[in-house]
């Protein structure tokens, strides 16, 4: 089914994979897909969104809440845990070893273990069935959800059924040693219950701003039994005895409610809230807790999901990327946005990256304008870190933190990566010299304001946001008085294994479009509020006109006359031209980082990611298809795509030049990511599992902006269709300009249906087709198939990438 991501079988290997891959969310919490059974060494994780702390000199990151959901099962006093259980197979041949016998203490055999997620509900499910001593096969099913009703709560139910009659232990509770990377991040660990001893809560304070956190759990056990309560130092549990009949389960619901002191909130409050959340979701019970959550679901399915003819495999995967970003979008606040590795644990710091504008924001742009409203509203309540940063460096304006957090301060720090042979710190150049973060940011405002035609975001702080990254730019750049123009030196661009070069094409390119989104973004500023424009003038070393001279003589790297490269940066031509086995073959060690100072790639034409090839993606209609051919087939073979960015970009420019056969392995690379979990885990020694929203926006953005051709620059929509071989056809809801449209592309016809409910007509264009269709309208257009262009790009096999 293209909605049930499904896996038979326990492997240990992949847990960790398990984890991310059977996420569960609601935008405000995160839960890792780990079994009822599993604790801190399986990587369970309850992530906050926008809750971090520091410990000592460690790195901050998000904070672990404690483990509502912690359930040990017993079966006549042996555990019914797949990671305790025997294997058949090696029980067989104890048996014939003589060691079978039918001990009580003996451990039960896995004899079945399927774990899967239904997308379309967000549900998760389990069933493992244990082969005991005595022989009696034992089940255990449970299923569970982040309400996307209530963001506080998650509920699980457990169902456990025996074929003979015996005795259940159930041990069931709150988990407070939980997994950390630089942690503990929760002290001052205090259990409690309620009066009447049904509501179990757990409270801790972050030990870096004192913020309380309290879990609360309130159980329901149908079929009766004996309660006891137990309490450790770290954890608060109820253990359970009670008979079975066989044939007949015994089923228990739990209601765990996640509150925190964020808003400044005292923990005396926090415990009440989160006890009083867990009581109603008791009262209201699981059935009906559940339908509100499968309902709010279908209502965020029928404004984004996108059906694929004739390819299950890419139906699935695009479902899977779609219901990723659901679970991690902040629809709820606009003082949060979406970390690089989502709410899947503690990598990468629980940051904000250039991720979110560059490959997040399409997405819900597309399917949910008041979530993309959301992402850029944090960059504009962010703004005075990025000040204080730009400050820092002796710069004006806004210079944004390439690892945000709740403050806007950068988390990264100078050493990011250890050397695995030596285990020393390396200096890197993240978050000093990739300057392009505020102009990504700034073209995210833009982008929001452009396919929404709202201008509150502009006038909320938007334009200033704009302006403030315009006078960092302006104060960060340099004038060539020989040349006449301004450059962009000293900086690392997307392909970070070249640190601190100058004039990096994709930078400059971004800077350039910042500099005229402050311009644009301030007229209507001034037009809507002259008196804040005036302020922000009044404020300012800099003024508009000296922005337009640095907008008009800034420097971008062009097509080269001849062969149409654009080159990365200055002298990278120069660089050692090496294939990359070749560069792999010089590795001495299978995580060594290939940048940094003396990373096997820095002296080599050999990228990270894609860099040019993103910049002929964003500014598209800038360049010609030969100039997009020429650079897709020169830098792809020289790409390691060391960064879970870098292939949907080349399956958008291979769509784009007609090629869309040569851009489908890229777009399944990324877009099975986290269903095959086949990405790097580890840069140098740093562990960075987890997640990959960007990729998963990537996949849809190559389905719908590359396959389907769809383009939108605020006043038409485009459709220049590009299906892979595989696709008879596509179809799919977007939003623009407020209006909702479904379109279908076929081979050789695109039909599109307006909503009764827009307000206007909207112009679209099908192969150079001008129309316009009117409010309730459908229109079918036929089209000719653009003819292959394969040939062109045939000089290059995809590297790493199965064509």
């Amino acid at each position: 089914m293209s909605w049930i991501v499904r896996e038979s079988g326990f492997d240990p290997e992949r847990i960790a994979h398990h984890g991310n891959k059977f996420m569960i969310g609601n935008g405000v919490l995160g839960y890792r897909g780990t079994l009822e059974e599993f604790g801190k060494s399986e990587l369970t994780a309850t992530i906050v969104a926008g809750l971090y702390d520091k410990v000592g000199d460690k790195w901050r990151e998000p904070v672990n809440a404690p483990n509502g959901l912690a359930t040990a099962v017993f079966w006549d006093g042996a555990p019914l845990s797949v990671l305790k259980a025997v294997d058949p197979a090696d029980a067989g041949a104890r048996g014939k070893a003589g060691e079978g016998d039918a001990r009580g203490d003996a451990s039960p055999e896995l004899v079945a273990h399927e774990q899967a997620l239904d997308l379309r509900r967000a549900v998760h499910r389990r069933r493992s069935v244990f082969r005991t001593a005595d022989g009696a096969e034992v089940a255990i099913t449970s299923e569970r959800f982040c309400s996307a009703v209530r963001p506080e709560l998650i509920v699980s139910r457990i169902a456990v059924e025996s074929s003979r009659e015996g005795e259940f232990t159930i041990v069931t509770g709150i988990d407070g040693d939980v997994w950390d990377i630089n942690g503990p991040h929760l002290e001052r660990i205090e259990s409690g219950t309620d009066a009447a001893g049904e509501v179990l809560s757990l409270t801790a304070w972050t030990q870096e701003l004192g913020i309380p956190v309290t879990v609360a759990e309130a159980a329901e056990v149908r079929g009766g039994g004996e309660h006891q309560l137990l309490r450790e130092d770290l954890s608060v549990r109820r253990r359970i005895q009670m008979r079975c009949r066989a044939g007949e389960p015994v089923e228990f619901v739990k209601y765990v409610a996640v509150w925190t002191g964020q808003d400044g909130a005292p923990a005396r409050d926090v415990r009440t809230a989160s006890a009083q959340s867990a009581r109603e979701a008791r009262q209201l019970g699981y059935d009906r807790l559940l339908q509100e959550h499968a309902d709010r679901w279908e209502r965020k399915w029928e404004t984004s999901d996108m059906t694929v003819e004739g390819d299950e495999e890419a139906q699935l995967a695009l479902r899977y990327s779609m219901y990723q970003l659901h679970i991690i979008a902040p629809d709820r606040s606009e003082r949060v946005s979406i970390p690089a590795r989502g709410l899947s644990g503690q990598v990468y710091k629980g940051a904000v990256f250039w991720d979110t504008e560059m490959f997040m924001l399409p997405f819900f742009l597309h399917t949910a304008p008041e979530v993309a409203r959301n992402l850029m509203m944090y960059r504009v309540h962010t703004l005075d870190g990025a000040k204080r940063k730009a400050a820092e460096y002796g710069y004006d304006g806004a210079f944004y933190a390439w690892e945000s957090q709740e403050t806007g301060d950068d988390a990264c720090t100078l050493f990011n990566v250890n050397d695995v042979f030596t285990g020393r710190p390396m200096r890197t150049y993240f978050r000093d010299k990739q300057v392009h973060i505020s102009a990504d940011v700034a073209y995210g405002i833009w982008q929001y304001y452009a396919f929404t035609g709202d201008e509150s975001l502009l006038l909320d702080g938007g334009a200033e946001v704009a302006w403030e990254c315009a006078k960092f730019f302006y104060s960060y750049g340099y004038f060539n008085p020989r040349k006449q123009r301004y450059e962009i030196l000293d900086v690392t661009g997307p392909d970070e294994y070249h640190e601190r070069v100058n004039n990096n094409a994709f930078t400059n390119r971004m800077v350039k479009e910042c500099l005229r989104v402050a311009l644009d973004a301030m007229e209507i500023l001034r037009s809507r509020n002259p008196e804040r424009y005036e302020a922000l003038l009044a404020e300012s070393a800099v003024s508009p006109e000296q922005i337009r001279d640095m907008h008009d003589r800034l420097y971008v790297p062009q097509p080269d006359a001849k062969d149409g490269l654009i080159e990365q940066f200055d002298r990278y031509y120069t660089l050692e031209d090496v294939s990359l086995p070749d560069l792999k073959g010089r590795m001495l060690h299978p995580h060594e980082y290939l940048g940094g100072g003396n990373g096997p790639a820095t002296t080599t034409q050999i990228l990270k990611q894609a860099d040019v090839v993103l910049m002929l993606h964003l500014f598209k209609g800038d360049y010609a298809p030969s100039v997009k051919q020429a650079n897709w087939a020169y830098y792809e073979p020289r790409t390691e795509h060391g960064s879970s960015l870098s292939a949907c970009i080349y399956a958008l420019v291979a769509a784009d030049t007609g090629s869309p056969d040569w851009g489908y392995p890229y777009f399944m690379r990324t877009a099975t990511i986290d269903l095959t979990g086949e990405s790097k885990q580890y840069v140098g020694d740093l562990y960075i599992g987890g997640t990959h929203p960007a990729a998963n926006g990537g996949a849809w953005m190559a389905a719908i902006q590359g396959f389907a051709g769809l383009r939108y620059d605020g006043n038409q929509a485009e459709l220049r269709p590009a299906l892979p071989s595989a696709w008879q056809a596509i179809e799919f809801p977007v939003c623009l300009r407020g209006g909702s449209y479904r379109i279908r592309v076929s081979r050789g016809e695109v039909v599109i249906k307006a909503s009764g409910e827009n307000s206007t007509a909207m112009r679209f264009s099908v192969r150079d087709q001008e129309l316009a269709v009117a409010p309730g309208q459908e229109v079918r257009v036929p089209y000719e198939a653009a003819g292959s262009l394969d040939g062109q790009l045939g000089s290059a096999r995809p590297s790493g990438v199965k064509h």
